[in-house]
């Protein structure tokens, strides 16, 4: 696929099920409106430029008057989709540990893998080994894979490197991939994920990353958030504090990692700062859920890693019907998610955490995007935003999207105007 906006125009015509269209982009969607997320019966789409122009019912279709460079895509019993946007990924790292993969299979925990020298410790050693390169490409190889998927937007975060230098890499690389200009890539910057051998402990690790890497992560303009693994074992509410205040006086919004094993007051930590999201949320106190419904900072549910380390899934029934606009990420990583399927993602969210078919399309689009801060941009196929939609095989409904959850979706993938090989 070329890099950029393809300059022609399609249009798609006797669509099934149309989801996303309207006349603007749909934007963060809280609670209720998860619901009205907008699906159009046997509707039509136009696109120039890279750009939807127009849509609505075949019935009011105006017709074509200029056939010039058109392209006609006929869509009859297919759902037309947004692409999916995965608000939390570790897309850049060196390499996979199915090695702990049997670990977990013989009973060992994520925890006691982590004491034994592996996880994200395990992560950092191949990164700091690999060159820059070879990790920029690995890294768009996993990316290109998630696009023929149908993922049109991305977050990338760091965190695989736990020093000056391979931080820096890692979000070299990220940067590198949203060059590209094949799909938007936010990165986050994510140095305080575990604490490294040869430090006292999180109270001084924290420090480092605050007063050397995090301004030289600024200086360079490499990181568009902020992370921080808030979890015990990690880092607590004092490293998180003392991280979020540094990133607030530099004007860096906060993506943080909480209550994935316990709660222990992260979420109100992360509302009092005005955190732009808060991840994982596999355990979930009623104070959360209440702090979440009077803050802007939005949920994000990450079902994956619930899947794979066995955890409870976010209570993402509990959440919406609070008044919550949730979003659906993957965590693609190589220890505790190692897929990038957001397929999968939304229909777990239909089947394990309460959602209806339209809600977890909404939490896996729009509300991705607005995790992001791109909701205008992506996430829906409003007239103004990209042109990137996944159109379905066959499909009676838009319900039958997730209902078929193991079966391949899209047909064809469109991303920035461009088709995906």
């Amino acid at each position: 696929m070329e890099s950029g906006f393809a300059i022609g125009r399609k249009l798609i015509k006797d669509i099934g099920h149309l989801v996303g269209f309207g006349a603007g982009a749909p934007g963060k969607l809280s609670g209720p409106e998860m619901r009205q997320l907008s699906v159009i019966e046997d509707a039509w789409l136009a696109l120039e430029d890279g750009r939807v122009i127009g849509g609505g019912p075949m019935s009011e279709f105006p017709g074509i008057v200029d056939w010039n460079g058109l392209e006609v895509l006929e869509a009859a019993g297919r759902c037309v989709l947004p692409a999916w946007v995965d608000s939390h990924t570790h897309l850049v790292h060196a390499a996979s540990r199915e090695g702990e993969f049997v670990d977990r299979i013989r009973g060992l925990s994520y925890q006691e893998i982590a004491a034994n020298g592996g996880g994200i410790l395990n992560s950092a050693k191949a990164l700091r080994e690999m060159s820059e390169d070879d990790l920029f490409s690995v890294s768009l190889e996993r990316m290109e894979r998630l696009m023929r998927m149908g993922t049109g937007a991305l977050e990338i975060k760091s965190g695989y490197g736990l020093d000056l230098e391979s931080e820096l890499k890692m979000l070299r690389v990220a940067r590198r991939l949203g060059a590209l200009e094949r799909i938007p890539v936010k990165t986050t910057f994510l140095g305080c994920h575990a604490v490294p051998d040869g430090w006292n402990g999180p109270v001084d690790y924290t420090d480092y990353m605050v007063r050397e890497v995090l301004p030289a992560v600024m200086e360079e303009e490499l990181a568009d958030h902020v992370d921080i693994f808030c979890e015990e074992g990690y880092f607590g509410l004092d490293e998180t504090r003392t991280l979020l205040e540094a990133a607030k006086l530099r004007g860096l919004p906060a993506k943080v990692h909480v209550n994935q094993f316990k709660a222990s007051g992260g979420v109100a930590l992360c509302v009092e700062f005005g955190a732009m999201t808060v991840d994982h949320l596999e355990v979930l106190r009623a104070e959360d859920v209440a702090e979440l419904a009077t803050g802007n900072t939005m949920p994000v549910a990450l079902p994956l890693c619930s899947l794979f380390l066995d955890l409870p899934f976010t209570q993402g029934r509990t959440l919406v019907d609070a008044g919550c606009a949730l979003a659906i990420a993957t965590d693609f990583n190589p220890g505790s998610a190692p897929s990038g399927n957001m397929h999968l993602a939304a229909a777990l969210g239909c089947v394990k955490m309460g959602l209806e078919p339209i809600e977890a399309l909404a939490a896996a689009t729009t509300n991705g995007a607005a995790a992001l801060g791109i909701e205008s941009q992506v996430g829906g196929l409003g007239i103004g935003q990209e042109a990137s939609l996944i159109v379905t095989r066959p499909l009676r409904s838009v319900e039958e999207a997730l209902y078929a959850f193991g079966d391949p979706l899209p047909e064809r993938v469109l991303l920035r105007g461009h088709w995906v090989d």
